[in-house]
């Protein structure tokens, strides 16, 4: 997502008045920080005085973004979440704290959809050549699809809340991909929040959350995602970030082609096979990026149909953008009531 203001539809929180009007303070200026993480990059842009050592700071984001790889990386063979997928059946594993408040975000986001979230299905993800093995140079064969399938399911996922540990009941291969980065971004906001920063945008691989204002008193302006290769007379949406997070799911960031069919890597865990007629986005905006993250690829699972009326039920701000049958350049959107109630007025 690419930052900056437009003329074009603006979305603003409601409370943003009021954080404009606090500021960050007299003598604070824009900095900004960025480094490496989970495969891709993250930056921090924030408000700050000379109060605020930039050298902790960027050490402590780090710090904190390497933890969730040490937990949750199926590339790390040595992370914690790696060691639960190869861990024999019938164990229990210890779960550190940020590995389980993400496993329970996500596993009742799989009971919410009926499974069309689904954590568990890193073996189809491996099948399909998306996980960190070697891309596939074909198409997997029903055999191996149903071989994949009976690894998957959300049910199998015992967590003891209490002890704080999980059973791999066999075979079972989590997949954190949908959920890391967001978590990340969170990881992040409370890092700086601790070290006293409290107007900033952080952004991991895409994903970002914003908290108050600029030093100007302007919002932190990011303009949503959009779909490459299309053609759109809608115009953009810039969303001001201000307690919120945003999060987009999309086929085209990971795919293959095969006989003029492109095959994305959002996979639908209940048949084992990528999405068909899938939205070419969604974006979800939500105060936490885990949830964002998480909800933008259970709604691409879902579908428009099934995906916007899981959004109204759940109050959940949401841009579905869908590909044309006839005319795949051009698409169409569909926003959620929520989505539409932070239009700026």
């Amino acid at each position: 997502m690419s930052t900056g203001p437009s003329p074009n539809r603006v979305l603003l929180p409601l409370q943003f008045s009021a954080a404009a009007e606090a500021g960050p303070g007299s003598g604070t200026r824009l900095y900004a920080l960025q480094g490496q993480t989970m495969g891709t990059s993250w930056s921090l842009r924030c408000a700050l005085d000379d109060r605020v050592d930039l050298v902790s700071l960027q050490r402590s984001v780090q710090a904190a973004l390497d933890e969730v790889v040490a937990q949750m990386s199926t590339w790390d063979a040595g992370s914690d979440l790696s060691r639960f997928n190869a861990a024999e059946a019938g164990s229990w594993l210890a779960l550190p704290e940020g590995m389980f408040t993400v496993l329970n975000c996500a596993q009742d986001l799989a009971q919410q959809t009926a499974g069309a979230y689904d954590i568990t299905a890193g073996a189809l993800v491996n099948c399909w050549g998306f996980g960190p093995g070697e891309p596939r140079d074909e198409l997997p064969s029903d055999v191996e699809i149903r071989s994949a399938l009976q690894r998957v399911g959300w049910s199998r996922l015992l967590i003891d809340a209490e002890r704080r540990i999980a059973l791999q009941p066999g075979g079972l291969y989590l997949d954190l991909s949908s959920i890391a980065k967001g978590y990340g971004v969170d990881r992040v906001a409370a890092c700086v929040e601790r070290a006293g920063v409290h107007h900033y945008l952080v952004e991991v691989g895409g994903e970002l959350r914003g908290q108050g204002c600029k030093p100007d008193g302007s919002p932190w302006w990011v303009e949503v995602e959009s779909v490459p290769d299309t053609e759109s007379d809608a115009g953009r949406w810039i969303v001001g970030l201000d307690g919120l997070s945003i999060a987009t799911s999309g086929d085209y960031r990971r795919y293959f082609e095969r006989d003029s069919r492109r095959y994305a890597h959002t996979l639908d865990p209940r048949n084992g096979r990528p999405v068909r007629a899938a939205p070419a986005s969604v974006t979800v905006l939500h105060a936490q990026c885990m949830q964002a993250d998480a909800l933008a690829t259970a709604l691409t699972v879902l579908g428009l149909q099934d995906g916007m009326a899981f959004a109204e039920r759940h109050g959940i701000a949401a841009l579905f953008v869908v590909r044309r049958r006839q005319d795949v350049a051009n698409t169409d959107e569909f926003a959620s009531s929520a989505w539409l109630a932070l239009l700026d007025s």
